[in-house]
């Protein structure tokens, strides 16, 4: 992220395109998909080539669902679904400005995780714009709860997410981490680690139209002994560092930065989506600004780990 001696900070879009191809974790169905430079204050936009060039604006108010993943839609039926992971890359490495070809409903799944979506927009690499970076400071704590599951926003100089997440299951168990938004550790940190299922519940989940593309390839199984995965995990604590990339993606679709702290227990994408309702039907509790004079967010997630690093 660029700063300026003063604070302010500025935007930024890819310098070229990079495309890929893969299936969808849910649909079941390949996917080609290019990542393309967009102009200032475009935001991160989706436009579905199969459907007439549609646009989809990668945002709070477009969400349409959250069973399993994050879906944007408009009028007209057209959606994308399971954006978080590409949403998360693009936060993690500064991306503000970003127009998003693809021609099926889904984001591909690619390995499960955000990495293989670094890869391209470094590949592509990172242009300055002349506009401004908006900013959301969160100026008061607000909070949202569905039975045992919790989540908040409160204020604080950077952006910061705390997940803890806690299952009836000997290979995942309670784990709990935070990340402060900084110093380029998305990369190497959070963005490896993949989606997670159990495999008592992929028939149910497939008899409801989900997981249809879902494989050891593209997700963590756990069955009843252990994980199904020949290769393991990528950290000990891989679980919940998933989630906290969820968080990342979920967040931003705010529509820009935040500055403030996420805390998490046992959230989901529908609750992540009712924290950013909640925020902005109170206009006390936030504000824009173009400055990095209280923040220190200079690229992507350092991580404050409970344990496993």
């Amino acid at each position: 992220m660029s700063v300026r001696r003063d604070g302010t900070t500025f935007q930024n879009t890819l310098k070229t395109s990079a495309a890929c191809s893969g299936t969808g974790l849910h649909c079941g169905k390949t996917v080609s998909m290019t990542l393309s430079p967009a102009a200032p204050n475009t935001g991160i936009v989706f436009q579905r080539t199969d459907m007439g060039g549609t646009i989809v604006p990668a945002t709070w108010r477009h969400v349409v669902d959250t069973r399993m993943c994050s879906v944007v839609g408009v009028e007209g039926g057209a959606r994308v679904g399971t954006i978080e992971h590409l949403m998360a890359a693009l936060a993690g490495c500064g991306v503000d400005n970003a127009r998003i070809e693809i021609d099926g409903p889904e984001v591909p799944a690619m390995d499960g995780s955000s990495a293989p979506f670094v890869a391209m927009i470094e590949k592509a690499g990172l242009a300055r714009q002349g506009a401004r970076r908006r900013m959301i400071e969160i100026l008061k704590p607000i909070s949202v709860a569905d039975k045992s599951a919790h989540a908040s926003l409160s204020p604080s100089d950077s952006f910061k997410v705390s997940c803890e997440i806690d299952f009836d299951n000997p290979a995942i168990q309670r784990q709990a981490a935070t990340v402060t938004l900084m110093n380029g550790a998305f990369k190497s940190k959070i963005s490896r680690a993949r989606t997670f299922g159990f495999e008592n519940e992929v028939e149910a989940l497939r008899k409801a139209g989900l997981a249809l593309g879902g494989s050891l390839e593209n997700a963590i199984v756990i069955g009843r002994d252990g994980i199904l995965n020949e290769d393991g995990l990528r950290y000990e604590d891989e679980f919940v560092r998933h989630k906290i990339l969820d968080c990342v993606g979920d967040l931003y679709l705010a529509g820009a930065p935040i500055l403030g702290h996420f805390r998490g227990y046992r959230s989901g994408h529908a609750l992540n989506l009712r924290v950013l309702e909640t925020l902005f039907a109170d206009p006390t509790a936030w504000r824009y600004t173009t400055t990095a004079a209280r923040a220190k967010t200079a690229g992507a997630p350092v991580l404050q780990l409970a344990a496993g690093d």
